[in-house]
């Protein structure tokens, strides 16, 4: 499903969970699956999908700072994955309420709030669980 796709794209696990790890290290990386996007053979950023059955998985999202790996080209790669590979119906994420870019680049791309857990993020305020059903996302 995913050939064609720009030769940057990586589906090396062991190097994306190990990249993600450096950008969230309480991450248990036990049974998931991960798609990366890498530039001049470094990962740039990396989606982990843990969860996965027939109607929803997690996905993870860890980058270096700035845009340049927000592309159609990852954006396509990182939700066909979920939606016209394993076929669930809807993916989710959290996010700490407090991370206003994190939350304005999900919301942007067509995630929406679909749970707020009240005072368990670890700065004490609440994580925001998101979701996207996969007829709305635009993507794939």
């Amino acid at each position: 499903m995913l050939s064609g796709m720009a030769s940057n794209l990586t589906f090396d696990l062991p190097r994306l969970i190990a990249f993600y790890k450096t950008r969230h290290p309480l991450c248990q990386a036990e049974n998931m699956a991960g798609i990366g996007w890498e530039r001049d053979g470094e990962i740039q950023a990396t989606v982990i999908y843990e969860g996965i059955n027939a109607f929803n998985c997690w996905m993870h999202c860890a980058a270096v700072p700035g845009r340049h790996w927000l592309n159609r080209t990852f954006l396509r790669a990182a939700f066909a994955y979920p939606f016209l590979v394993c076929k669930v119906q809807r993916v989710r994420g959290y996010v700490d309420a407090s991370n206003w870019e994190a939350r304005r680049g999900d919301e942007h791309l067509g995630f929406r709030v679909e749970a707020v857990l009240e005072g368990a993020a670890k700065d004490g305020g609440d994580v925001l669980i998101y979701v996207m059903r996969r007829e709305d996302c635009r993507y794939v």
